[in-house]
This record gives structure tokens, sequence and C-alpha cells, in this order.
């Protein structure tokens, strides 16, 4: 359930940039590979943990994780391969189920906040087009 204070206009929830803080929750499936475990461990830590952990979605969480892991094997099925997408996306893990969600992460404790568009705005690199040189066609030498 999502509370009044951690909703925005328009409905969007802002996560923790820091995470979720405090100890993973029980392991809610039959035992787990240590593997397993250590996905377990790291997705509880992550922004995303506190709205899971407000709509009590322990199990769909470690359904993901052990789907997860029998998908990293080298020999794994390309059913359980898309299983795992259709749960990134369900748990706010990708950038299309944190918008279809109205989940955004709010910036570091360290990162200035500003309404200012331009300010706010990436910087952008320069591309492989911008990084060219002209050389010269070699006449003369």
């Amino acid at each position: 359930m999502r509370s009044a204070k951690s909703m925005e206009k328009g409905g969007w929830r802002t996560l923790p940039a820091e995470g979720r803080t405090g100890d993973a929750p029980e392991w809610p499936l039959t035992a787990a590979a240590d593997r397993e475990l250590d996905l377990w461990d790291g997705l509880w830590a992550k922004p995303q943990a506190v709205a899971w952990e407000d709509m009590g979605q322990e199990l769909e969480v470690a359904l993901f994780v052990r789907t997860l892991a029998e998908a990293e094997r080298a020999d794994a099925r390309l059913d359980v391969k898309k299983m795992v997408r259709g749960y990134l996306d369900s748990l706010g893990l990708s950038v299309a189920g944190m918008n279809r969600n109205r989940w955004k992460i709010a910036p570091a404790a360290d990162e200035p906040v500003t309404d200012d568009p331009v300010s706010a705005a990436p910087v952008r690199r320069p591309s492989a087009r911008d990084r060219l040189k002209v050389v010269p066609s070699g006449e003369g030498t």
C-alpha cells in the first residue's frame, strides 16, 4: 500500500536512493541455493524493495530470484529467460517497469536537487562523429 506521504503529484512514488534498510525478509520458499540467497539479499537492498515490502511481495520476489538463478545457467530454456523479463518489469527492476509502476528514485543525498531544467539536463558526451578528426591526405610525403 502506498502511503500518502510517499505519493507525489500525478501518482508517482519516489523511492529512496539509498534503498531499503534492514535485513532481507525470511526466504519464503523451499531451501535456497547460495546463489539464490545472494540475489535475495541484494534485491532487498534496492530502492524498489521499499515498495515490495509495502505491498507484501516477498513471494513474488522469491519466485523471481529462483527463476533468475535458473536463467543464469548456460543451458537455461528460453521460456525461463522470458519469465525473468516479465518479473523485471512487474517488480520495477527495468525502466519500463519503473514507468509502469509510476516509481522514480530520489536523487542521491550527495546530488544537488534542482528544478532548473537547464542545469538538470545531462551533459552530452561527444559522439563518435564528434571525436573524428581530419587527417591530411599524405600529399608531399
